[in-house]
């Protein structure tokens, strides 16, 4: 009777040991489960922080190109975003690292919002300063004091402005010519027959540049690499300019057609190319070839 009790009871033992190891499993099982579930999820979040901090790179980089003024400001963000970047890619995910990189990129997401707002003032005030520019200066009488930033911006544009007040020409032809007793001038593409060489171009209309006088002055340098004409130079700022020939015209921010003729000593006009240059002041605006034969 005793052996059957303790059979009875090393099957019970046996059964509740068996059930524990299956509710174990089961339970270990589900843990696994939960934990691959878990580890994905987080894999998951990584993944959407790297997109997220890669998107911002790629704003960052577009709004660089588009506001050389912020470029100063928006580099040392775009480089902190990269730190974050590297960072979140050599880490393994964890609950804990994905907490602090998400407030890290909420964080960069604010101050991205703050730094393009800034960038945007920042180019609606350029264009307001460009709209109220007179068209007979190159002066900035005004200053917004807004940032540092403005300022590098205001300093920028009078530089633009310059640049953009310059003489510019189009439509360049160059020829040689021969200039009857009448005074008609005929042109021709013979060495031989031709006495001048005459430069026509159209000097193109613009607002920016100051009505008034205006030199301009011509290059030619004939097929043996001599310059032909006056050989007269001037001295500018930048440098010394030796010229072919001249015109002082009156500029009055329209289109103006305007020729020059250079005069030739005899033996200049050969046959072969020609190059010829064309300066406002000291400033190459045109050129072009043509050929005598």
């Amino acid at each position: 009777m005793t052996t059957q009790n303790n059979n009875l009871t090393l099957k019970i033992l046996i059964g509740v040991l068996g059930a524990l190891l299956l509710i174990l499993g089961i339970f270990t099982y589900k843990f696994y489960n939960e934990e691959k579930q878990n580890q994905a999820i987080l894999q998951q979040e990584k993944d959407l922080i790297e997109s997220e901090l890669g998107e911002l790179i790629t704003k960052y980089d577009n709004a660089i190109a588009l506001n050389e003024v912020m470029d100063d400001h928006l580099l040392k963000a775009k480089e902190r975003i990269v730190v974050l970047l590297d960072s979140v890619k050599d880490n393994e995910a964890n609950l804990a690292l994905i907490s602090k990189y998400r407030r890290e990129v909420s964080k960069l997401k604010k101050e991205r919002d703050r730094l393009f707002k800034l960038a945007d003032s920042l180019t609606t005030a350029n264009t307001q300063l460009g709209k109220d520019l007179d068209s007979t200066s190159v002066a900035l009488n005004k200053r917004i004091i807004f940032s540092d930033s403005l300022q590098m911006q205001n300093d920028k544009l009078a530089d633009i402005v310059e640049r953009g007040s310059a003489l510019t020409a189009a439509n360049i032809k160059a020829e040689g010519v021969r200039v009857r007793n009448s005074g008609k001038i005929s042109t021709t593409s013979k060495a031989s027959r031709a006495e001048k060489v005459r430069v026509c171009f159209t000097l193109s209309p613009n607002k920016l540049t100051e009505k008034g006088d205006k030199e301009l002055f011509v290059q030619v340098v004939n097929p043996e690499n001599n310059l032909i004409g006056d050989k007269v130079s001037v001295n500018f700022d930048d440098g010394v300019l030796t010229y072919s020939g001249r015109n002082k015209i009156f500029y009055e921010n329209d289109a103006l057609d305007v020729c020059i003729l250079v005069d030739a000593a005899e033996g200049e006009l050969v046959k072969g190319n020609y190059v010829v240059n064309l300066f406002s002041g000291p400033r190459l605006i045109s050129n072009t070839q043509f050929e005598l034969k």
